[in-house]
């Protein structure tokens, strides 16, 4: 939504897409999941007085109109890319399923998975976390507002550490918020490491892709050190 405070900033939706082709032109193979929150969030719908599952489900096709957004953008850029609902809607995205999915990935498109799970009481992370499991990604990358993982909020504790590196244990047990528990669960059980890093800087994106140390590496102890 950049600077708007509600629904689609044209220019947000160019630049991000701009990172991604110079992402993909690294040879990474993409697979994107976005939230809909710059138009509707779901949970402080349901504290309105709307029903939790009908918030949950006008959510998601929230996140379906940020994917075809960014998939306009996307191909604006060159690239070939997918629209993978958990929806079905066949006349804007094909269905998610997960053998396609990673053949779209092999063939170099990149792929954009929206609706969530497609079902209420999941959040986007947990969506994030199972498609990167399903397709059997390397890393699961959050983007977000902050350059990383800290020890307290920063906007309201001064004295909030940057955590360049933890495990998923210390991020449940400490109740830190950076993703929703069930999504760090989920990548802890699989050994599916998480890098949450500042996406609203230039250039991150291709960074992260690179390996390069940014934001905070969430991963088993054996997992190997970055940089």
């Amino acid at each position: 939504m950049g600077q708007h405070g509600y629904g689609i900033d044209h220019e947000v939706v160019r630049s991000v897409a701009g990172e991604v082709r110079d992402a993909h032109a690294l040879g990474a193979q993409i697979g994107i999941v976005i939230g809909g929150g710059n138009i509707f969030r779901g949970i402080r719908a349901s504290d309105l007085g709307i029903d939790r599952v009908s918030a949950d489900y006008i959510g998601m096709l929230a996140t379906v109109m940020n994917s075809v957004a960014l998939q306009d953008g996307l191909e604006k850029q060159g690239l070939d890319t997918r629209v993978m609902s958990a929806i079905p809607m066949d006349r804007v995205a094909e269905p998610f399923i997960r053998r396609r999915a990673k053949r779209h990935l092999a063939k170099g498109r990149v792929v954009i998975f929206a609706a969530g799970t497609g079902n209420p009481f999941f959040s986007t992370d947990t969506a994030a976390a199972l498609r990167a499991l399903e397709v059997g990604a390397d890393v699961l990358m959050k983007g977000t507002k902050v350059d990383g993982l800290y020890s307290a909020d920063p906007t309201v504790h001064a004295d909030a550490e940057l955590i360049t590196r933890t495990t998923f244990s210390d991020v449940l047990d400490r109740r830190l918020q950076v993703m929703d528990s069930a999504a760090v669960s989920h990548c802890r059980e699989n050994d599916m490491p998480i890098l949450v890093f500042n996406m609203q800087e230039s250039g991150n994106i291709v960074r992260a892709i690179r390996g390069e140390v940014i934001g905070s590496l969430i991963a088993d102890e054996t997992y190997p050190a970055r940089g």
